[in-house]
């Protein structure tokens, strides 16, 4: 009985942080492979972030991956369609978040999707992304879809390609210690 208590209070003591989701910052970058044809598929579908939460103004960061960007935009090979920087919570249930860009015209963006991110070992992405051609009406014509699943490594930059678009991005621990860098050498 005595060991039953004990291991009920460790249980206790341990379970809260064993489920506890940490704050991330998460920085995508959209990108079109220009030597790849253009996939068009149907249309995006009107309710393309059901169940996501849209990110909000206030957890909107400043992105740093802006080195990646300038390299990309100087080569013909690749088209940035979206740079976005944010920070969310994120934990073992998966987190959906809607993310758009341009003008919005009857619930449609030129660019919109959501990134269902759940952690684990590694982080498990589930990205699903229209690129929209709207008319005057404002209605979609034609789009381009990404939908790719990957786990990713956290702290590093991953690319999730897709032929042609592709999808690199980072989650970084907001809460964590920092790794130790690697020694150019080791001591003998």
């Amino acid at each position: 009985m005595r060991l039953f208590r004990s291991l009920t209070l460790l249980l206790t003591l341990v379970a809260p942080t064993a489920f506890a989701d940490d704050l991330y910052q998460i920085e995508m970058i959209l990108v079109r492979q220009n030597a790849v044809p253009a996939i068009v598929s149907r249309a995006a579908p009107e309710d393309w972030a059901a169940g996501a939460q849209p990110i909000s103004k206030d957890s909107l960061r400043t992105p740093s991956l802006n080195g990646e960007v300038e390299k990309l935009t100087a080569s013909a090979d690749y088209t940035v369609l979206l740079h976005k920087a944010w920070q969310q919570t994120l934990g073992e249930q998966g987190s959906k978040v809607a993310i758009s860009d341009g003008k919005e015209q009857y619930g449609q963006f030129p660019i919109e999707g959501t990134l269902n991110l759940k952690l684990g070992r590694f982080t498990d992405v589930d990205a699903d992304f229209w690129v929209n051609q709207i008319d005057g009406d404002g209605m979609v014509t034609a789009s381009e879809r990404l939908k790719q699943e990957s786990h990713t490594k956290n702290g590093q930059l991953n690319f999730l390609d897709n032929g042609h678009l592709g999808l690199l991005i980072k989650i970084t621990s907001l809460t964590a210690p920092a790794p130790r860098p690697v020694p150019d050498e080791i001591p003998d």
